[in-house]
């Protein structure tokens, strides 16, 4: 990297272990080992923020379908800007789905289709990718297939890189206004969500407010005993940051998102913000039951990490008992007493307030942050209760048996640091994203292993499947890596073996990082299922 040109600014700017390097002038191997909680610098807000666990936990609306007809679910949602109050007394613009954040909840049945029909009235194209959903390549919202606000009159202007670097997708599929996306949802019943994949301006998109959850249930998990109506909290955590006028900041080369990509140069590394929202509402409280509560937990952060602990006033840990990973239900529950989750990594843990006298209060907070950014949200025992619900020993028996013998290829990837046309990249075995390069092709219902390694932080999302970890540089994978995955963690230095099969649809997908930072500046790429 000092071969390149690059500043010690700027280095101390990657954060992470390059930033010790620079500042230490530690060898890599120490750098590493001592495995930074944070890629990226965190912006501070401008405005009076409030203080904790003042305002009750929102839970998003859940979306009614304009029809039902054909077996199948047709849902319209409409992009659009709206004000919101997040913190309270204070309006912020944000860019929404259905004029809230987080967007509206779909709840759909395993197997039954859903169409959604996304409206942009929006300044700027978008593209919606629903992550974590089995998905035909048409509907995956490939980051160039992009929808244009009405007056949009140059439908090849931006296309990412397209414009600004003279980079050509000759497969993308734009349209104007409108689009269907169309979801099988011929999958395990699990947590998805959905949200901007525009091509280089999917951070400050995310950032903005377009996010949403999406519910994919079954009988067999209905079955099961587990908490259920309001005693299952979707929980989606984010941070952001404030300007003084009450707007979020973020520190955009071009605010209007429009022409120029990429953030300014302390926060290459990723953008952290000083303020903590679950459902859109600063460190919010929630009143619960003396009973056993199902949390279904999102980190839809652009680049921070958590490692959450549930704790009572009198210091004592609550267990957080994991029943599922992002694709859904975990063969048998794994007990955590702190649970670390990345940026996309979603988790379905229960905690049981049984315990906890009533009047009392449990903390959720993260371990990796400091300050405000410390405290996640609290539960407030408000009452005793009845409790029937259940944690079977068993919770699924469908997760694939794959081995690494029955795998037809094994694949290296790194993810590091680099140079993107001049300029600093985060990238993929060395090279930036192109739409227009094919850097993987896989054969439809094989079996592969990939190995994952990582200069800093980086959470690895493929589309289309999901994964199991295998091994953690060469030994067995941590308990938080059971199950069946679409996005590990790799921390700094570290080497992580996953095994996939490629089912369900050939067409064109991506593989990523999920620091949406790294994402925008080049570290993505294609996947070919042929």
């Amino acid at each position: 990297m000092r071969e390149r040109g690059m500043t010690r600014r700027r280095m101390l700017g990657i954060g992470g272990a390059f930033g010790l390097m620079a500042a230490t002038g530690l060898s890599t191997s120490a750098a590493l080992a001592r495995r930074p909680s944070i890629t990226g610098a965190e912006l501070r807000s401008a405005v009076p923020l409030p203080p904790p666990f003042q305002v009750p936990l929102p839970i998003p609306t859940v979306l009614k379908p304009i029809s039902t007809s054909g077996g199948g679910d047709r849902y319209e949602i409409t992009q659009r800007e709206a004000s919101v109050e997040i913190l309270p007394g204070v309006r912020t613009p944000l860019w929404t789905y259905e004029g809230t954040f987080p967007g509206p909840t779909i709840e759909s049945r395993r197997g039954r289709p859903v169409t959604v029909s996304h409206r942009n009235e929006l300044p700027v194209p978008t593209v919606v990718h629903l992550h974590g959903g089995h998905t035909p390549a048409a509907s995956d919202g490939y980051p160039t297939d992009l929808v244009l606000p009405e007056d949009w009159h140059d439908a090849t202007m931006h296309m990412g890189h397209g414009s600004e670097h003279g980079m050509h997708d000759p497969r993308a599929v734009v349209t104007k206004l409108t689009r269907d996306y169309t979801f099988p949802l011929d999958q395990r019943p699990t947590l998805l969500w959905y949200h901007d994949h525009r091509m280089d301006f999917t951070a400050p998109a995310i950032w903005r407010g377009l996010a949403g959850l999406h519910i994919v249930r079954d009988d067999a998990e209905d079955d099961l005993g587990l908490p259920a109506g309001p005693r299952e909290l979707p929980l989606m955590i984010a941070d952001r940051a404030f300007a003084a006028d009450g707007g979020l900041d973020y520190p955009a080369l071009d605010p209007t998102l429009r022409e120029r990509p990429g953030v300014h140069e302390p926060y290459l590394a990723g953008v952290l913000g000083d303020v903590i929202l679950v459902n859109g509402a600063p460190w919010p409280v929630h009143e619960v039951d003396t009973a056993r509560y199902r949390l279904r937990v999102l980190n839809a952060s652009n680049a921070r990490h958590y490692e959450l602990e549930a704790v009572t006033d009198d210091g004592r840990r609550l267990d957080l008992v994991q029943i599922g990973a992002d694709q859904g239900l975990l063969a048998t529950p794994v007990t955590h007493r702190l649970l670390p989750i990345a940026p996309a990594e979603r988790y379905d843990v229960i905690i049981d307030f049984s315990g906890v006298p009533v009047g009392s209060r449990v903390r959720l907070i993260n371990r990796l942050g400091s300050g405000r950014t410390r405290d996640v949200m609290a539960f407030r025992i408000a009452r005793h209760a009845t409790d029937d619900s259940r944690i079977p020993r068993t919770l699924s028996t469908d997760l694939p048996a794959w081995r690494r013998s029955d795998a037809v290829k094994v694949r290296e990837f790194s993810f590091r640091a680099g140079q993107m046309r001049g300029d600093h990249g985060w990238l993929i075995g060395g090279l930036p994203f192109d739409p227009a390069r094919t850097d993987v092709t896989a054969r439809l219902s094989d079996i592969e292993v990939w190995r994952l390694i990582a200069d800093v932080h980086h959470p690895i999302h493929l589309h289309l499947v999901g994964f199991r970890v295998l091994s953690r540089s060469g030994r067995p994978p941590l308990p938080h890596d059971a199950g069946l995955k679409d996005t590990v963690s790799l921390r700094p230095g570290e080497a992580v073996e996953i095994i996939t099969r490629f089912d369900g649809y050939r067409g064109r997908y991506l593989f990523h990082c999920h620091n949406a930072e790294h994402e925008d500046m080049g570290m993505m790429a294609n996947l070919e299922i042929i």
